[in-house]
């Protein structure tokens, strides 16, 4: 798997070329989070997000497919007692519906070959009144081409299959269905927009059907 071979190198791609971004990308996800909540974080990676935000919360459920990631994310949270990990699959959570008061899933979006399939997924997991905080790296330039740094990415195995600016992003989740949604970006070396989305009672999905018929 590519991520296992890249956890070795992804610190230092956080922290040199990407530092101030995820520190903010922290920040802002822990904001969302109350100290009661049991959050379920999907993607983690190395747990960049993941130690700032179980200290803002009661509970964190910290998951990746990938074991290595996984690895170096609990040293970082190793002096935490309300973190556990586990490898999940995105698109196929072993959580039963309405399991957790928030749900993050960082800067994967982008990478996944069915992203509406895996915001179901994460939507019925989260509790009604409860949100999905769903940062994604902005990878398209205004002119419609990707960056040197993005491209290089792509080449070495990420696969990204989706090339997003702020703009296309915000109309993702238009065209998903979802209509609650706060957005915010995040400037840097590789910016990150981030989609704050209130579950509603009613799914995005079922919506969408509805309006289709």
């Amino acid at each position: 798997m590519f991520w296992d071979k890249a956890a070795k190198f992804y610190d230092l791609f956080e922290k040199v070329y990407n530092g101030k971004v995820y520190k903010k990308l922290g920040a802002v996800a822990a904001q969302s989070v109350g100290k009661d909540d049991s959050v379920l974080e999907c993607a983690c990676g190395t747990g960049a997000i993941s130690k700032i935000v179980a200290n803002a919360c009661k509970k964190l459920t910290a998951t990746d497919l990938s074991e290595e990631m996984l690895k170096r994310a609990r040293k970082k949270c190793k002096k935490l007692s309300n973190v556990e990990f586990a490898v999940a699959d995105i698109l196929h959570l072993d959580y039963e519906d309405n399991s957790f008061d928030k749900v993050i899933a960082g800067n994967v979006i982008h990478l996944l070959d069915d992203p509406i399939g895996a915001l179901r997924e994460l939507e019925r997991v989260c509790r009604p009144g409860g949100k999905l905080i769903i940062p994604t790296y902005i990878n398209m330039l205004k002119n419609g081409k990707t960056g040197f740094f993005v491209s290089k990415i792509d080449k070495a195995g990420a696969s990204m299959k989706r090339h997003f600016t702020y703009e296309s992003y915000k109309e993702f989740f238009t065209e998903a269905g979802y209509s609650e949604v706060e957005f915010g970006l995040i400037e840097g070396k590789m910016p990150c927009a981030v989609a704050v989305i209130t579950k509603t009672g009613e799914c995005a999905e079922a919506v969408t059907n509805e309006q289709t018929e």
